[in-house]
């Protein structure tokens, strides 16, 4: 049998690949993937994306908490501005202060009383301080916690 097999070898031209135990049953070659194989893959595949989507919402999750502290941070910025300045220690009066000029700067009028990546901002400025507030739109799904900002820049989660 083993000399048979060298023959074999010996005829086919080396450039040539062929199985030769398959080549001496009379099979042929089948090139491609099994449907195992297939289910295999889509299989890992699937437990991936289930280990990694909750992942990926609870970093957007985060981020929004993130960018909505940076916000009211922003808002008190402003806030204290205008007492430092042109409020001679007094904070603006009502969400369209006159002491601004009669308008809020773009900030403050872009975010009080509007809804911002999943929370919703409320303003509320008097002369001797002020509170603003973000709360998620849904809670545990945008945002996890209402950040206020009070008179003197405090903030709290």
């Amino acid at each position: 049998m083993l000399i048979e097999l060298y023959n074999v070898k010996r005829r086919v031209k080396k450039s040539t690949k062929v199985n030769f135990t398959l080549e001496r049953r009379g099979c042929q070659m089948k090139k491609g993937f099994t449907l195992v194989e297939i289910m295999i893959v889509v299989a890992i595949i699937a437990l991936l994306a289930a280990i990694a989507i909750p992942n990926l919402i609870g970093a957007r999750r985060t981020a929004n908490d993130a960018a909505a502290k940076a916000n009211i941070h922003t808002l008190c910025v402003e806030a204290e501005t205008f007492s430092a300045g042109v409020g001679n220690g007094a904070y603006p009066v009502g969400v369209l202060a006159a002491g601004w000029g009669g308008t809020l700067p773009a900030v403050v009028s872009s975010y009080c009383g509007q809804t911002k990546g999943g929370f919703i901002y409320a303003c509320s400025f008097l002369a001797g301080g002020y509170t603003v507030t973000a709360t998620p739109s849904t809670p545990g799904t945008t945002g996890t916690a209402t950040i206020t900002g009070t008179t003197g820049g405090v903030i709290t989660p």
